[in-house]
């Protein structure tokens, strides 16, 4: 059986009285893309800084690509990329000057794979700036050119939307699903932005003050919306009395519309009309509404 990519256990740091993370067990497998979701402060950073030993745990275990994190793991580095607040450069050099210094480091040969990474992260107008005349988003895409120039198996990344135009973020996202398709990297990313992690993770963990408290995948991620039928009538009151009467349990809210919960009618809101237009009030609106992912956020961290 193939190791974890990821392997916490008990994981837990304390600042003085302050519990940043506490007892988070988190297994990754190779090839996924996982995200860690939260609000700013939920212990997702520190999570982070954790697993690229930054910060050393107070208690609890952590392996990556099947090494335990200590003194003796300096050469696990040179297979994981990573991107962790700020994005780091050297000013006054350019970005291309940037790059053939992170490669002379990374011990990366060929020489071409400098301008490779220059062009797959769109910077090829900006390969002889200064990397201190950049925009924060092009500063990121340099972020992130550095962190995939040695072609890691592992990339760890806080935010790597931070900064980027909505076609950038989608160019960032079409990346990082093609690294994992096609090359089998497994991704590791910290976000508060539900939409983006949907579109991008295959699991997410929602951490909640240093507590991991729920894990999904991502495609069974529409179970956990809840559903409602929305119904709106021009007479509310006979509407109401019409469902209620075939047996159907409405809400009637201020504004007058009628919103029902149940699986039937959120599964055959055809049943729920013909009931309408039989009594005599079809309805104006029908409509089935799902939360969004910021609703399902709050509520699982209020839980």
């Amino acid at each position: 059986m193939t190791s974890p990519v990821i392997d916490t256990r008990g994981l837990t740091k304390r600042y003085g009285d302050v519990v940043a993370v506490e007892d988070l067990s988190l297994t990754v497998a190779a090839g996924e893309t996982y995200a860690l979701l939260g609000l700013n402060g939920a212990g997702k950073m520190t999570t982070i800084r954790m697993l690229l030993g930054m910060v050393r745990p107070t208690s609890g275990s952590v392996h990556v690509l099947g090494t335990a994190l200590g003194p003796g793991a300096h050469g696990l580095w040179s297979r994981v990329g990573y991107l962790v607040e700020t994005p780091a450069a050297y000013p006054e050099l350019t970005v291309r000057e940037n790059l053939a210094v992170a490669a002379r480091l990374r011990g990366v040969l060929p020489r071409s794979r400098v301008s490779e990474m220059i062009e797959r992260l769109k910077l090829t107008a900006y390969a002889d700036k200064r990397a201190r005349t950049l925009s924060l988003g092009n500063a990121q895409r340099l972020g992130l050119a550095k962190a995939l120039l040695h072609e890691p198996d592992l990339l760890i990344l806080d935010e790597p939307a931070n900064g980027l135009d909505p076609a950038g973020v989608a160019e960032i996202r079409d990346l990082l699903r093609e690294l994992s398709r096609d090359q089998g990297v497994t991704v590791v990313l910290s976000s508060h932005i539900l939409t983006e992690v949907a579109r991008l993770a295959t699991r997410i963990g929602v951490i909640h003050r240093g507590r991991l408290v729920r894990e999904l995948e991502a495609a069974d991620l529409n179970a956990f919306l809840n559903q409602r039928l929305c119904v709106s009538a021009r007479d509310p009151e006979s509407a109401e009395r019409a469902l209620t009467t075939a047996g159907f349990a409405p809400v009637r809210l201020d504004t007058g519309a009628l919103v029902l919960t149940d699986a039937r009618s959120v599964r055959e809101p055809d049943a729920v009309a013909t009931v309408l237009v039989a009594a005599g009030c079809p309805p104006t609106r029908l409509v089935v509404e799902q939360d969004d992912l910021e609703t399902f956020f709050l509520r699982e961290v209020e839980s």
